[in-house]
């Protein structure tokens, strides 16, 4: 067998074409060498070194395998460089879901921005999914980890709470509620109010967020509209066809004609979550990624 040490072996030998100063140069002793150089010759089996008692040099097949070796010392230690640079997650992949609101949201627009500078060998790969479709990447491995909305979650996923957003209401800007801008809107005040809503055949969280919230305040939802993504409601919004309560991330998105109300309601947020699988490991890249993540958004 040829193993690694004994191209290092005959390579200082070929470049020092002196046993004594390449034994000196490896920090082993000469005899061990010699034989090492021997059992290489052996097993190819070729004679590289033409030496006497003066001279040591390379025969036509000594300089191939230089030339060969050379190659594969560069190769190897490429792959110990990978494998230790993938080891602290500066090499790798990572698959994210992420729901339609997600790119608004200010702590993780931030993070992802600075882990592509700490990180830029790192693929990442984003997914587009609400809260609900989320669940079936997640359990097969598909994705590595989610951003989505507090929902019901099956046994092998678990989550962290990422941080918690204020619900707001979307009026166009010459809506009635308008004069509720400076004091903050009740929830009661938005009985008999055509809403814009999310579909909830899409699966989204925010759906039955915002149903239990208008509950709670005793309020039956007029829905006039519902639409599948957050820029459509805005649009929708926009063109006088109803309001909507969305969350703090929307306030982001700069529609035309569009205002936020904030509620009179202490306790009308939504949580955003990080989901991920309870038995699978996730790679040193993606366990970079989620500390970061956390760490942008509680210090």
């Amino acid at each position: 067998m040829i193993e690694f040490r004994h191209l290092r072996y005959f390579i200082a030998v070929a470049e020092e074409l002196h046993f004594g100063r390449a034994a000196e140069r490896l920090n082993i002793s000469q005899p061990p060498l010699s034989q090492q150089i021997q059992a290489l010759e052996n097993a190819i089996p070729a004679k590289l070194l033409a030496r006497n008692n003066r001279n040591v040099s390379l025969t036509p097949a000594g300089e191939m395998f230089l030339r060969e070796a050379y190659q594969i010392r560069t190769q190897v230690e490429a792959a110990v460089e990978k494998a230790a640079r993938m080891d602290r997650g500066e090499l790798g992949e990572v698959s994210v879901g992420f729901t339609s609101t997600t790119p608004f949201m200010r702590h993780i627009t931030a993070t992802f921005r600075q882990y592509r500078e700490i990180y830029p060998d790192v693929a990442i790969h984003m997914h587009q999914m609400n809260t609900k479709q989320q669940i079936n990447p997640l359990l097969s491995g598909r994705i590595d980890f989610g951003v989505m909305r507090n929902t019901q979650l099956p046994d092998n996923l678990v989550h962290e709470l990422l941080f918690k957003e204020r619900f707001m209401l979307a009026v166009y800007d010459d809506h009635p509620l308008m004069k509720y801008l400076k004091t903050g809107i009740p929830l009661e005040m938005l009985t008999g109010v055509p809403l814009v809503f999310f579909e909830r055949d899409v699966g989204t969280a925010l759906y039955d967020e915002i149903i239990n919230l208008l509950k709670k305040a005793g309020v039956t939802p007029v829905i006039a509209q519902e639409a599948g993504e957050a820029m459509t409601i805005l649009g929708l919004v926009s063109a006088g066809l109803g309001v909507s309560l969305v969350t703090e991330s929307f306030t982001r998105m700069k529609v035309d004609g569009v205002r936020y109300i904030h509620l009179a309601e202490n306790q009308a947020f939504s949580e955003v979550w990080l989901v991920y699988h309870k038995h699978n490991t996730l790679s040193p890249a993606g366990q970079r990624l989620i500390e970061m993540l956390k760490n942008n958004v509680f210090r």
